[in-house]
Parts: C-alpha cells; structure tokens; sequence
C-alpha cells in the first residue's frame, strides 16, 4: 500500500464512504480503485475544508487539489484534480518550439492573451507556465486572480537579468472579480493573470486592463479561436455593447490560442489553433480589423501565420 500522493494520478472522486477512485493511465479515460494508507488523514483534511461555493483548492501535504463538491443520490461526492508540485516550464509542455519563442517575444508588450480549450485541456498550466517563464526572464510584478487557485505561482522569482520577480496569488471570494481586479490595477502590476472567464465582471476588467499598460494572461472555455473571441465578447456585454468590447477587444489582443491534449492518457501533448495580432499598434494590421469590425473570418490568417511558423518567417508583414 501507498500514500495518496505516491499514485499516479492526475484526477481523483472520493465518496462520502472514503472510497477512492483514481484515473488510470493504462485505459483511456478509465478509472482504478486505490485504499491508501493516509486515507483517514487526506479526508479528514478534505472534509474539514470551510468554504461557501462548490470549486475551491485543497493544499494537502505540499500539493494542490482543485475540488469540485457535488450532492449525488448517493451522497456528497468530492472530484478533485491533482495540481504540479511546482509551476512546469513552458518549454517542457510539448509545444512547437517556434511557437514558445514566439510567445515569450510577448513579454514586453502590453494586451491579452488569451487562452481557449474545453475543460481539462491544460489551460491553466500552460498559462501558469507562460506568466512564470515572464517572471524567470524579466521579473516584475504579477497580479494572479483565480476560483481557485490551482498553480503554485505565490512568490519570489530571480530572473536570469538579475533583477526580482514576485507574484502575489488571490482567491475570488462569493464570485465577485470586480473587486480583486480593481485592486490589481491600483496595485501597479506588469502582469495579470487572470483564471477561467466565466463572469461579466472578470470579462470587462480584463478589456479595461488590457488596454491599460498591463501584460493580461486569460483563460476562458472555449473549441475554437473564434469560439474563445466570442465568449468573451459576449460575457463581456453584459455591461457594454457588443460592439464596444469588439472594439476594445481589438485595441488590446497579442494573441489567442485554443488548445486540446491529445494522445494517450499517460503521454497528452498539445495540438494548438493560433491566431496573434501585431503588438505594434502604430502599424495595420488585419486581425484587429477583423476583431474590431465583429466578423471573424479568421481561418485563412491563422493558416497562414501557422505556415509562417512552421517555416520561421516572420508573422508579420514588415
């Protein structure tokens, strides 16, 4: 018999009788019963968790769970996913090598990135990874805003210039992301981050900072490219016209990406739709017209700039 967290596992469901299931990385989305021998510790820990809402984080010997509590017909049921131990490198996520180049060209620039997938597509480890490699290369400060926090990011980095990186890590409290938001941009920050979009509220703050000087790093549900615009725009006008935050949206993009892991459970890699935009505002440029007008006929840039990767040309027209 093992300790919990000696098993292999990135995803785990304990009933309300502490039975323990775990994936098993032999069967595609399978799962395999386990009894550790730190069962009675790991519920204890679990079930004395005081929160008010369903999702929330779990740090139990050194790692981080994000917890999901469900009431079944049998009973409370508790989902959890298992988090790294330490934010991963982004160079050792499986992604092409052009374009993590390209994305760390970014990191002196100010607008959104954007990140898109389905759930449990590495969304936010990829952009963990993205605001740590930021934090490692130049310093700075970094704003984390999340429900709930899932990467361990809280802390000092010594960037390879030698100057300090810090990034401070913040829980939204009832849903509200207005308020955590609003102090990051009265705290001065070079980078926000900001977890899964799913609010009016997270969506607005997020256009407003990105056109405010900051380095914004999202997430947001998403299939597509277009899907990942779409949802936000629509979250976001709630509070503004459609219209507007198209607007915004173009005056502020880098770049939007929307990710899938495919392959076996135990080998997952990348396979990634992408679309940036010309982080020189001074110069035209297509993908914020297309944005801007509300229209995303974005297909044939993304292919083209996806060739221009492949063949480590430019992305942009000089």
């Amino acid at each position: 018999m093992k300790k919990i967290l000696q098993y292999n596992f990135s995803d785990m469901h304990i009933t309300e009788d502490k039975e323990f299931f775990i994936s098993d990385d032999h069967y595609k989305n399978s799962l395999k019963k386990v009894d550790p021998l730190d069962k009675e510790e790991f519920c204890q820990a679990l079930f004395s968790v005081e929160h008010d809402v369903s999702s929330y984080s779990l740090r139990y010997n050194g790692t981080y769970f994000r917890v999901e509590e469900s009431i079944c017909v049998g009973g409370r049921l508790w989902s959890l996913r298992r988090m790294p131990d330490k934010v991963p490198s982004i160079h050792n996520l499986g992604y092409n090598h052009r374009f993590v180049q390209q994305m760390l060209s970014l990191s002196d620039k100010s607008g959104l990135i954007l990140l898109g997938g389905s759930t449990g597509q590495g969304k936010t480890t990829a952009i963990a990874s993205l605001l740590a490699e930021y934090l490692n290369m130049n310093g700075g400060f970094a704003y984390a805003i999340e429900d709930p926090s899932e990467m361990p990011l809280e802390g000092e980095y010594k960037a390879v210039n030698g100057s300090i990186g810090f990034c401070r890590q913040i829980e939204v409290v009832n849903d509200d992301w207005r308020s955590p938001l609003k102090g990051a941009l009265r705290s001065h920050p070079r980078y926000i981050f900001i977890g899964e979009i799913r609010t009016a509220d997270a969506a607005q703050e997020c256009l407003r900072a990105a056109i405010s000087g900051h380095l914004v790093l999202a997430s947001i549900h998403a299939g597509t490219v277009t899907d990942a615009i779409n949802s936000l725009v629509k979250y976001a006008a709630y509070g503004m016209s459609e219209n507007s935050a198209f607007d915004i949206l173009s005056r502020g993009i880098l770049a939007v990406i929307n990710q899938e892991l495919v392959g076996l459970e135990s080998a997952k890699h990348p396979k990634i739709e992408v679309v940036f935009a010309n982080p020189e505002l001074n110069k035209a440029d297509q993908v914020r017209s297309i944005i801007r007008s509300g229209t995303l006929n974005l297909a044939t840039i993304i292919e083209r700039q996806a060739i221009r990767l492949a063949l480590s040309q430019p992305i942009f027209d000089e």
